[in-house]
């Protein structure tokens, strides 16, 4: 049968046709039109005595389907992404001039007197929290017994263990959790006040003073 193609030809190119419309730059209502028209030519040229396969055409059209469904889904993700982002920034604009703590191990003694704070993971029988100065020689030793789950803001009158008045400056601290003989992961907290925010591909960002910028996910407390 002259100009007649077989069925087996225009399959192949619906398939191409179908893997063309994952790796090409054209969109995915084109490669449906390109789709339909081939499988309406299938139709039309298909031998009377080998008639199209009713199950590979089922098959062909969940697979354009299918890659139709992830675009869609695609565009709606990041739709919802950016929703989100913008949520997360105008939320995190209401931080500004807030003092926060957020993971670090830095202490900043001022006129006597600093804020920090530690985040235990579970249940403790006992936490101690050493501060250190700047040659890492102990100077203030912590005993907060037995404590639960959760965030600890501390406060430090700048007296060291001898009972004399550290020097204003920066210090270093450390933090110590156990539970019967099992040594829990108990972070350090700094403290600090949110100067500004900004956003970018990495998602929102806090500014704080003495300690960087940090992911609006990781303030553990606002003060």
């Amino acid at each position: 049968m002259a100009g007649v193609q077989t069925n087996n030809t225009v399959s192949s190119d619906l398939m191409t046709t179908m893997n063309g419309a994952k790796s090409q730059t054209s969109t995915v209502d084109e490669a449906q039109d390109r789709f339909m028209k081939l499988l309406v030519t299938q139709m039309r040229n298909q031998d009377p005595l080998n008639p199209l396969d009713n199950a590979q055409v089922t098959s062909q059209l969940a697979q354009l389907s299918t890659v139709s469904g992830i675009d869609k889904l695609n565009t709606t993700l990041q739709a919802l992404q950016g929703s989100y982002q913008t949520s997360q920034t105008l939320q995190a604009t209401d931080m500004i001039g807030h003092s926060v703590l957020v993971p670090g191990s830095t202490i900043d003694l001022a006129d006597s007197k600093a804020i920090f704070g530690v985040d235990i993971p579970e249940a403790a029988d006992k936490v101690s929290v050493t501060v250190r100065n700047a040659a890492g020689v102990a100077v203030r030793t912590f005993d907060l017994g037995a404590q639960q789950a959760g965030v600890v803001p501390m406060v430090w009158d700048g007296k060291s263990d001898a009972g004399t008045t550290a020097t204003d400056g920066s210090y270093k601290f450390e933090v110590n959790a156990v539970r019967g003989d099992t040594t829990l992961a108990a972070k350090t907290l700094s403290f600090g006040t949110v100067s500004s925010v900004t956003t970018g591909s990495a998602g929102v960002k806090l500014s704080v003073p003495g300690i960087g910028n940090i992911n609006f996910a990781d303030v553990r407390q606002i003060l």
